[in-house]
């Protein structure tokens, strides 16, 4: 199954009050596995981006003044993204964005039907744990140690290993990935037949020979405790 893990990065938390989408970075995962297909763009957001919104992944209104508007590119980020489910750490909040710049172009949104959200997954997996992605990869070994900001395919990149470990390891993910062989095997049965020489049962008395040498040897013994 063609799946795709996602994750944006925006000028503020609420796409209703103007804020908009800056990146979007999308891993391509097929049976759980990443097949190593990426999808990356920054967008132009045609608005100041608030200190606060910068501090976190340190992108500029200088660095996205020439960037490409999401009309520009939607068409081919639609493509690869297909119909294939949309993974998200809480996907409510990018899907909000994603399906927001496809409004402002007059384009159908996203059904919420594709929406994975690996956090409704981890708090069944984890209740009552923290549930940040720095936590879930702390959690499962993953090495999170280049993320000094947050990045959009960077993150999506992260997930996409946190995403296995929730829905089952890397383990299973290594079966699906792998090609299913179907095997045919014939097992033909022979039956042997084995003709056996028939003997009369051995009979298991002793004889009178046989008792008497047992008395002879008895009494050769001094003090049989049997005789106490």
């Amino acid at each position: 199954m063609r799946e795709i893990v996602f994750d944006t990065e925006t000028t503020g938390l609420d796409p209703k009050t103007g804020d908009r989408m800056v990146e979007i970075g999308c891993v391509e995962m097929v049976n759980r596995v990443a097949t190593g297909e990426t999808y990356h763009a920054y967008f132009n957001p045609q608005r100041d981006m608030p200190a606060g919104a910068e501090a976190v992944h340190g992108l500029s209104s200088a660095f996205l003044s020439d960037k490409p508007l999401f009309a520009e590119l939607a068409d081919e980020l639609l493509a690869f993204l297909g119909d294939a489910p949309l993974v998200a750490h809480n996907a409510g909040f990018d899907f909000g964005f994603l399906n927001n710049e496809l409004a402002l172009i007059e384009r159908e949104p996203i059904s919420l039907d594709r929406m994975v959200d690996t956090v409704a997954i981890a708090k069944k997996r984890h209740p009552g744990a923290k549930l940040s992605l720095d936590a879930l990869c702390t959690r499962y070994g993953i090495d999170r140690s280049h993320r000094v900001k947050h990045g959009a395919l960077l993150d999506a990149e992260l997930l996409a290993q946190v995403y296995v470990e929730l829905t089952g390891g890397r383990q299973i993910g290594l079966e699906l990935a792998a090609e299913t062989i179907e095997v045919t095997q014939e097992i033909t049965s022979v039956t042997t037949r084995i003709e056996r020489t028939f003997r009369a049962p051995r009979p298991h008395s002793a004889s009178a020979e046989e008792l008497e040498r047992h008395q002879a040897f008895i009494k050769k013994m001094e003090s049989p405790i049997w005789s106490d």
